[in-house]
């Protein structure tokens, strides 16, 4: 009954963002586990085809670039286009690529506020849409489709960094894969989301060049690894995370749900 639970045995998948971080972590915990092919997003064309070499290398899978800005709705269907032409199904598709922007509250830029909804939030809805024909495709009542979108703790609780858009838009993540879940459920297909903490990325460069100092700040004591995100991201996408549907799951550390609260005398 349990054996390969945690298998994606000849699954394909789609990991925006997928060249570095985060992303790639994703990638290759899909491969370690038997994906067929692990196709990887990035803007730019050298990063992506030299981590799709990397990871065929590693694995006995295929992880395949396909380097397309998907920061429009435009580009979001050009991706879409090339996967169907590429694969009549989708088993598995990771909504991950996403920014950030930092500025004070009487100087947040527009621009700032902009590129990081249309990326995060936009973009992630009108790619799943452009790829709901493959994704049914693949669906079924014994073995589901799967979306995962890649969120943050920043949607669940108040970070004191002056990040406005990347924190109202990892909150939305969360509530729209709850909407988007209630709709594709219908279809077989499970749609859920993984918030992460600190992880070490070209994002969230405090967790790559202060891992030490903001480790002291995390209850589990350091940042998140490799592991640990495809842990998770490889259980949902499995067999294993079937019955999970439209949750978003914290990936921290304890930082959220571990974190004593500040006590307030009477």
């Amino acid at each position: 009954m349990f054996k390969n639970l945690f298998s994606l045995n000849g699954r394909v998948a789609l990991v925006t963002g997928g060249s570095r971080g985060i992303g790639k972590m994703i990638a290759s915990g899909f491969l370690s586990q038997g994906a067929a092919k692990v196709y990887i997003t990035a803007r730019k064309a050298g990063p992506a085809e030299e981590t799709a070499k990397e990871l065929t290398s590693l694995y006995d899978g295929e992880c395949i670039a396909l380097p397309i800005d998907m920061s429009t709705v435009a580009g979001c269907k050009k991706l879409a286009a090339e996967m169907i032409k590429r694969e009549p199904k989708l088993d598995i598709l990771v909504n991950n690529a996403g920014a950030a922007w930092g500025a004070a509250f009487d100087e947040f830029p527009e621009n700032g506020w902009d590129k990081v909804m249309n990326l995060n939030v936009k973009s992630l809805f009108f790619l799943t849409q452009a790829l709901a024909k493959p994704l049914r495709a693949a669906a079924t009542h014994e073995q589901p489709a799967k979306i995962i979108n890649i969120a943050s703790i920043d949607g669940i609780f108040t970070n004191p960094m002056e990040t406005y858009s990347y924190q109202a838009s990892k909150a939305a993540v969360i509530h729209l894969t709850r909407r988007m879940a209630a709709k594709l459920i219908k279809d077989h297909i499970v749609v859920t989301a993984i918030a992460p903490g600190a992880f070490a990325s070209d994002m969230n460069t405090a967790a790559r060049d202060h891992a030490d100092v903001l480790a002291k700040r995390i209850p589990a004591g350091r940042i998140g690894n490799e592991m640990d995100m495809a842990g998770l991201a490889i259980f949902l996408a499995s067999r294993a995370g079937n019955y999970v549907v439209g949750n978003a799951i914290a990936i921290d550390g304890g930082v959220v749900y571990a974190t004593p609260g500040l006590e307030i005398a009477g």
